[in-house]
């Protein structure tokens, strides 16, 4: 063979000879030439990142809990604490912050991805000029996985059929391995997605717990890559789903608490301030700031509650710690596989929290998540469940005093601009650069930001200019990594916008203004506080009124840094920006035929069906016979749903109204050979439906008012033909599992209706009108 019969002159070789070998006539007499490859800088450190989602600053032992975090503690001991470190006042902002080193807002992640109003600060999703943490990585050498909560896809997006550019295996995760959504039940996740595809799951095994599961998964696919090939380094993004809503725990951990909590958030708060002043975490001289008393974020004392209300919060701050508790186990469970495959010093690892702790319960808790946020409290309900709370079958969250609680010694919580929105623990530990500065703390101002660059100084590569033909933008952030050697060395980052739901702030070289801004109320020059941190980090001294220039300095650069990096419009409050989707998105709310079979449906997409509207729900049959059984349709979970089944040949609709009250319709006995069953839901207004149950087009049973379920309810999607992993209805779940149905189901039509008459959607005009006044 010579090299013209190849289709190759010989002269149009030359260019590769001095590439990396001669290239002769024979193998034998050549010297390979080899395209380079992707390969990290010699030694390069295996990076974790460990995210906990709704975190307080002093819900871990080394920044002040009495929780037991033992492996967090000897974590801080190997590592650094910096104790003025902020996110962002809000999970899905803080990731994109995280991930990409730019400002929330430029990244087009302004606030989570559940709006798509149409601005790029509020896309839901990555920008395309940004490359994150894991695609440099990937592209310098390194195996990427995330595991956990990811929250960085716009909800319309999540389902089998949408664009997946935003999902985490197309932002450079080679693997990834849980919940695209914004939390799950810890007993029975709703949908796992492992890669780009839904984990196909009937139901979870005894004792499952999501925790633990992320766990194996992380140490699995790190022992894959370390077989495979020991010189490759990883990047292991860990974005725990704890201990965000719904608050679940396992029972032995649960139980470890009994008792605990007694004694109240304002004894505790007091605990927690004082261990902090000897761990050093505060300096001496630092306030605490007062129980919150502003107006909607208030807590009562502890010793003013009723005796029934001081047991039952008491239950769901002993779920949280147990939470917690558990996190710290899989923690050091992790950091074990590391030591045993002699990874361990050559590991950076960071743990850190997305937001400050969370007043989502508000002021008395919840056993019902999924409904509560829209549909209000309900004690007595709560009371009526205080033994299943932590288990699969309630969706709790903590009242706020927790929240205050864990932000001590802050003021307000997540979603606020105050410190107590955006001041989080963050360890750092490399043993193998990090042995002589062991167990220190650094005091100087850090943001979420500021990570990515550190890490790529640390491993020492640069970030591209940029990513798939698209210039990147400029880094927010800073590299800390001259504090971590130095105790003493200056913040880089000396300035800072923050904005969530319209409350404002920023900071500049330890000045900070900031607003608490209440809906519906005018952005007023008034609302500005001012408080330097350098002296009351606690922000307990306003002096707005003693330095007027400097109020006004500092709030016009707020709006410099607003325009300059997509924050505007604000939230003014009216709830427009939930509303206003783009037209593709009205193909969710066309009717749909499912067959059996078929995975379960996304959450968000099958809300659309019967989101504030009628709907007709046809279930056909290939001809019923006595003895079938089953559910025909299931839609929903223990926080909330409805379904459909037939059990000793009787039909029955059942409705959970996350609150633990179980309605059944029943449509009597289907009759033989019958094909169809109808569910009627009629929307008359008043946030309720009418239900009508026909077979075979006669009427069979009629209901009123069963409350409806929006918002994030039903939080587990469509099923045909049987129950998936969290249930409608408990009993029938431990009397049959998933309950697949036995007979002929040929399908399942969804056909929505009219919307009702109160709809948001046909409130938009008016909605415009009210926000526009603070324009």
């Amino acid at each position: 063979m010579n090299e013209q019969s190849c289709g190759v002159e010989h002269d149009e070789l030359a260019p590769y000879a001095g590439h990396q070998g001669r290239v002769g006539r024979t193998f034998a007499g050549s010297e390979g030439w080899w395209p380079p490859r992707p390969s990290p800088p010699e030694g390069a450190p295996n990076v974790i990142v460990m995210l906990v989602d709704d975190l307080g600053y002093a819900d871990i032992g080394p920044y002040g809990s009495e929780i037991d975090t033992p492996h967090l503690n000897a974590l801080a001991d190997r590592g650094l604490r910096y104790t003025n470190f902020h996110s962002a006042p809000m999970c899905s902002p803080t990731r994109a912050a995280l991930l990409t080193g730019l400002n929330p807002h430029d990244a087009g992640v302004g606030t989570v991805p559940h709006a798509d109003p149409g601005f790029p600060g509020y896309a839901m999703e990555l920008t395309e000029h940004a490359a994150t943490m894991a695609e440099i990585l990937r592209d310098h050498g390194y195996a990427t996985m995330a595991l956990g909560k990811w929250h960085l896809t716009l909800d319309a997006l999540q389902n089998a059929a949408g664009d997946k550019r935003s999902w985490p295996c197309q932002r450079g995760f080679d693997r990834y391995y849980g919940v695209l959504d914004a939390f799950t039940n810890l007993h029975h996740p709703h949908r796992i997605v492992e890669d780009n595809h839904q984990v196909d799951i009937d139901r979870y095994p005894d004792g499952y717990f999501f925790t633990d599961d992320l766990t194996d998964r992380a140490i699995s696919m790190i022992r894959e890559v370390k077989a495979a090939n020991p010189r490759t380094p990883f990047f292991c993004y860990f974005a725990h789903a704890a201990v965000h809503a719904p608050l679940h725990a396992k029972p032995t951990d649960i139980e470890k608490y009994r008792g605990a909590y007694e004694a109240g958030w304002d004894v505790l708060r007091e605990q927690r301030y004082r261990r902090q002043l000897e761990l050093g975490i505060l300096e001496p001289g630092t306030e605490l700031a007062p129980r919150n008393a502003e107006p909607d974020n208030d807590v009562r004392p502890w010793d003013e509650l009723s005796e029934e209300e001081r047991k039952l919060f008491a239950r769901y701050m002993e779920v949280y710690a147990a939470a917690v508790d558990n996190i710290d186990q899989n923690l050091g469970r992790l950091l074990a596989e590391l030591d045993a495959l002699g990874e361990l010093d050559n590991t950076i690892v960071i743990f850190t929290s997305d937001n400050g702790a969370s007043r989502e319960g508000e002021a008395v808790g919840t056993t019902a998540y999924y409904v509560h946020l829209l549909q209000g409290d309900d004690l007595a309900a709560d009371l009526e469940r205080f033994d299943l709370i932590g288990g699969p079958r309630t969706t709790p969250h903590y009242p706020r005093g927790w929240a205050m609680l864990g932000n001590t010694p802050f003021r307000l919580y997540k979603l606020n601009t105050h410190a107590g929105g955006h001041s989080v623990p963050f360890i750092i530990s490399w043993p193998r650069l990090l042995a002589e500065q062991a167990g220190q703390l650094r005091r100087q101002y850090t943001h979420v930001t500021d990570v990515l660059p550190t890490l790529l100084e640390l491993i020492g590569i640069e970030r591209p200019e940029e990513r798939n033909g698209k210039r990147l933008k400029p880094l927010a952030g800073t590299s800390f990594v001259p504090t971590l050697r130095d105790p003493q060395a200056p913040s880089r980052h000396v300035e800072q916008h923050y904005e969530t739901f319209g409350h404002r702030g920023f900071y500049r070289e330890g000045w900070e203004v900031v607003t608490l801004h209440r809906p519906l109320t005018p952005f007023d020059d008034a609302e500005w506080e001012l408080y330097h941190l350098e002296t009351d980090p606690t922000e307990l001294n306003d002096l707005a009124s003693e330095h007027p220039d400097r109020v006004r300095e500092l709030a016009e650069a707020f709006d410099r840094a607003a325009w300059r990096f997509q924050v505007y419009p604000l939230d003014e409050g009216s709830s427009v920006k939930y509303l206003v989707r783009p037209p593709w998105v009205d193909a969710f709310a066309e009717p749909v035929t499912i067959r059996p079979g078929t995975p379960t449906l996304e959450r968000w997409r099958s809300v659309q069906l019967i989101w504030f509207r009628s709907c007709r729900i046809t279930a056909r049959l290939g001809g019923f016979r006595p003895g079938d059984r089953g559910y025909l349709v299931a839609h929903g979970d223990q926080g909330s749903g409805y379904g459909l089944y037939v059990l000793d040949d009787e039909a029955v609709f059942v409705h959970n109204d996350g609150r633990g009250r179980l309605r059944r319709l029943s449509a009597g006995e289907v009759p033989a050979g019958a094909r169809e069953i109808v569910v009627d839901l009629h929307a008359p207004g008043r946030t309720r439906w009418d239900v009508t149950v026909r077979v075979d087009g006669r009427v069979c049973a009629t209901l009123e008012g069963v409350p409806m379920l929006f918002g994030m309810a039903p939080f587990e999607g469509i099923d045909v033909g049987i129950d998936r992993r969290s249930p409608v209805a408990w009993d029938l779940y431990e009397r049959f599992g998933p309950f697949p149905f036995t007979g002929a189901l040929d399908s399942v039509r969804y056909e929505p209706g009219d919307p009702a008459p109160d709809s948001p959607q046909r409130m938009i005009d008016v909605l415009r009108e009210m926000g526009a006044r603070f324009e």
